[in-house]
């Protein structure tokens, strides 16, 4: 890793759960144009938790969405439905670890 690289990386905040990003933010943090967020908006790959063009907000979580979103596509060319499908996926398999942990916590 390039030292600039790395010195970006150390550079991070640590978000909870109930901070909300920007569009711009989104957009900053993923390398992406304000148009990839929307297409991933119309395929259900995010949902804003507010609308309304460049002042659409969303949960912290949109950015990890957003880059396994943009990993499915460079690394294995899959398409926008096929990346909302996986994400569907993988969000159910989340849903049902933690209840299967839910399950053995005495």
């Amino acid at each position: 890793m390039a030292e600039t690289e790395l010195k970006l990386a150390l550079t991070g905040e640590i978000l909870d759960e109930d901070t909300e990003v920007t569009l711009v933010q989104l957009c900053r943090t993923c390398a992406v144009q304000a148009e990839t967020i929307e297409a991933f908006i119309e395929q259900g790959i995010l949902e804003p938790s507010a609308s309304g063009g460049s002042h659409w907000r969303f949960r912290v979580d949109s950015i990890r969405r957003t880059r396994i979103a943009l990993r499915l596509q460079r690394d294995l060319g899959v398409n926008l439905a096929g990346a909302a499908l996986a994400l569907e996926l993988l969000d159910r398999i989340d849903e049902l670890h933690a209840r299967l942990q839910q399950g053995r916590s005495p």
